[in-house]
């Protein structure tokens, strides 16, 4: 029977990707998933990590029950949101792909890839977020930033392409995003010295399509926020976790990292962009169409790679197309994501002291304290208030769900040199032991520009677990105390949870095989399953 099913699904593989061999059929899937597929990072192109399965209720949540745990062998935490499409999941750790029975946790196929050997900082970490998937093929990055096509149904390589040449300090950590044909990637290395960009290539050839430049050059619209000289290589504005698309606008929509170097502004003058931005643009040429900078001339590490997710509302009167980020700097924000107009920006950083406010064209306004050779304690930390882990938004409840952390550091600042093979933060970051990190679960109501509720976890802050909701008003997310939890997502109320007996790093998801639900989140190097009996 194991056999016959492997077979079996790999046969539905194989029709799933025939049907689905057209950009427009792959768009098409990734904007409204079938119902219990989960074809994206995010579960489909707004970000919103909302499933609209309805099998798990608030009245049967407590009958959860653990299903299968599969083990990667070469990865020490796993940051992976599976994706599951006709009843195969794909899965990555490290520079591995697996596909496995969504049902049973059997391995169908199994890619190996060495680590590479010389890299630094995030990049020496091997971590690997995930997968995209066109048709027949699907498609990673590796910790050295290659983009690998593989089939499907066997993990075959069919082509390989190194996509950032230029420095060894450049690496990848994110899963891509297919959009019209197109595998869209990003690097990690922010903290490193690297230029940023976003790159797009054919899905089917590997070639490169366009390359937009987060730092741009001498004379390009935006270097007058640099110094002059070649700053700008080393300048940062990396783009390490996926974007989101409204086919609509035909708009992609990336969030930047912090500049380069992180703590010492000196060398640097200027607003710096376009780091710290959510970046739109065309999916077809690569061209920037609007820009929104949260973080202007950061000196404290606060990348807004945080995922920009798509909401569709009626907004102070009248109905708009909203772009929604909880950022990395303490403050949520609510743009138009037609025009980039900010909107609205909410604090939800409690003991947050770099700024004093955000004004009405959406910029802070700073305080005094700025990192320093004797060191400030800032708040938040070097950790951010919040993080890459991912948040949701309910088309049940209208609320917009994502994990804080309240924290501080003794930040420092020092000019020191780029040089290629080391880090470039000019000093650093150090956390006091008598700061007591702490996380809560918060619940915004955009429309109301307020919390309609704040949870708070146990633990010890050192988590990095995402969010998601379903249609049946739930909220599931990996909490501090190393226990997957669902809870009621009106109210904030504790449902069920389960102990991993380790810490999750990863973002939950849904998906249904043969009318069942299921919940997968990944915690240590084992990825874990829940259903009802």
């Amino acid at each position: 029977m194991k056999i016959a099913r492997a077979c079996f699904l790999t046969a539905t593989l194989l029709t799933a990707a025939c049907s689905a061999q057209t950009p427009a059929r792959a768009t098409a899937s990734a904007k409204s998933a079938p119902s219990g597929d989960w074809p994206t990072y995010n579960g489909d192109y707004t970000g919103r990590r909302y499933s609209s399965l309805t099998q798990v209720t608030p009245e049967n949540a407590h009958a959860l029950r653990a299903q299968w745990v599969f083990h990667s062998r070469n990865a020490g935490v796993l940051q992976v949101t599976p994706v599951v499409v006709a009843g195969v999941m794909f899965v990555t750790g490290s520079n591995d792909a697996y596909a496995l029975d969504a049902v049973t946790g059997k391995t169908l196929w199994h890619h190996a890839r060495p680590v590479s050997d010389g890299l630094i900082d995030d990049a020496s970490g091997h971590i690997n977020r995930g997968v995209a998937v066109m048709g027949s093929q699907i498609y990673m990055e590796t910790d050295n930033a290659h983009l690998l096509c593989l089939d499907a149904r066997s993990g075959n390589l069919l082509w390989d392409v190194a996509y950032a040449k230029d420095n060894r300090n450049y690496g990848a950590t994110s899963a891509p995003l297919v959009v019209k044909g197109k595998v869209l990637v990003g690097t990690s290395g922010g903290d490193d010295g690297v230029r940023g960009f976003v790159a797009a290539f054919d899905a089917q050839t590997g070639k490169e399509a366009w390359r937009f430049w987060t730092i741009p050059a001498p004379g390009e619209p935006g270097s007058e926020t640099w110094p002059k000289g070649d700053i700008y290589l080393h300048g940062g504005g990396t783009t390490w976790m996926p974007g989101t698309y409204d086919p609509e606008l035909n708009t992609i929509f990336w969030g930047t990292g912090n500049s380069s170097p992180d703590f010492d502004g000196s060398v640097r003058e200027g607003d710096n962009l376009y780091t710290d931005c959510i970046i739109a643009l065309d999916p077809d040429t690569g061209k920037l169409k609007w820009h929104f900078q949260f973080t202007p001339h950061d000196l404290n590490d606060f990348d807004a790679t945080e995922t920009p997710v798509l909401v569709d509302a009626i907004y102070q009167g009248r109905s708009r197309k909203l772009v929604i980020q909880a950022n990395r700097n303490g403050f949520i924000y609510t743009l138009d994501r037609t025009t980039g107009e900010f909107l609205s920006a909410k604090q939800f950083s409690l003991f947050q002291n770099w700024a004093k406010e955000i004004d009405a064209k959406g910029r802070p306004v700073r305080t005094a304290l700025v990192p320093n050779i004797e060191g400030a304690r800032m708040c938040p930390s070097y950790a951010g208030a919040t993080n890459w882990f991912s948040p949701s938004y309910s088309e049940r409840t209208h609320l917009f769900y994502f994990i804080s952390l309240e924290d501080c550091t003794v930040f420092s600042a020092k000019p020191e040199p780029f040089e290629e093979g080391k880090e470039y933060y000019s000093t650093g970051a150090k956390h006091l032991p008598t700061e007591n990190m702490k996380k809560y679960l918060l619940a915004y109501d955009f429309r109301k520009n307020e919390f309609a509720w704040r949870s708070p976890q146990v633990g010890d802050g050192h988590s990095s677990a995402g969010v998601m909701s379903t249609a049946t008003g739930l909220v599931a997310f990996g909490d501090d105390a190393q226990e997957f939890e669902i809870a009621n997502a009106t109210t904030g109320a504790p449902l069920w949870h389960f102990n991993v007996g380790q810490q999750i790093h990863a973002s939950p998801m849904s998906y249904a095989v043969d009318g069942k639900q299921y919940f997968a989140v990944a915690a240590g190097s084992d990825l874990f399953t829940f259903a009802l009996p």
